[in-house]
């Protein structure tokens, strides 16, 4: 647990639109004295909705020279967007769309992870594999992709000579990158570098492999053409 707030968040206009419960004046009632029963409603779980909604966070981190954008329990984002959908992959899928992550554009995306994490990537590799993506990573991540079959091109590290990692994504022809950084003392100079780089020439950076994981599922379970319509203004409200 990092913290526990005793107030509302971000969190409770979207929970009020997608339940279609005015939770904040319904609270204002309350703390003035009525009951929930009061107020028309019955306390304990609302009915179940049938779509699923996902609140993803926004980063600007393209529009802050020199930040980095690997995450930690202090809060970057910059806002939040909504997915919705009658089912979770969906949106999920709408979810990432409107954090700006709209994918596949070339097919070519860069993996290069942290030695605790080659193994775990290797599934998901072998995923964006399946999807038909070129996957470049450095050696150490070349390597361990390579041990489980997974046909990579390896490419030199920042500080070796060119072509190398920086002129891939500089070329505007990468769709993700997948890095996950050193926390602490030790962290990589060269993975700052690759961050910063790709976030200032629109390329998509993930540094959590959950968050890779996530996005892997929504490609592969959605028709990215045929997406549904959900009219959150027309949601009825659930006694």
């Amino acid at each position: 647990m990092i913290e526990v707030n005793p107030r509302s968040s971000r969190t409770v206009p979207y929970i009020s639109k997608v339940t279609g419960i005015p939770i904040v004046p319904l609270a204002t009632k309350v703390i003035l004295g009525a009951t929930i029963r009061d107020l028309g409603f019955e306390p304990g779980l609302q009915p179940e909705a049938d779509y699923f909604a996902i609140k993803m966070p926004v980063f600007s981190f393209e529009k802050i020279q020199g930040a980095d954008i690997s995450l930690g329990p202090e809060m970057k984002s910059t806002g939040a967007c909504l997915g919705i959908a009658a089912t979770f992959d969906e949106a999920l899928y709408k979810a990432f769309l409107g954090a700006g992550i709209n994918l596949p554009k070339y097919k070519n995306m860069i993996i290069t992870v942290r030695d605790s994490d080659k193994l775990d990537v290797v599934d998901i590799a072998k995923r964006f594999e399946a999807l038909g993506y070129n996957i470049f990573a450095t050696k150490g991540t070349a390597r361990a992709l390579m041990e489980a079959d997974i046909q990579v091109r390896m490419t030199r590290k920042v500080e070796q000579e060119s072509p190398n990692i920086l002129d891939l994504i500089l070329g505007h022809e990468i769709d993700l990158v997948i890095d996950t950084p050193f926390q602490g003392v030790g962290h990589s100079k060269d993975g700052f570098l690759i961050r910063r780089n790709a976030i200032e020439t629109g390329v998509n950076v993930l540094t959590s492999l959950d968050t890779a994981n996530a996005l892997i599922t929504s490609l592969e379970n959605n028709n990215i053409h045929g997406l549904t319509l959900v009219d959150i203004a027309e949601i009825d409200r659930r006694m």
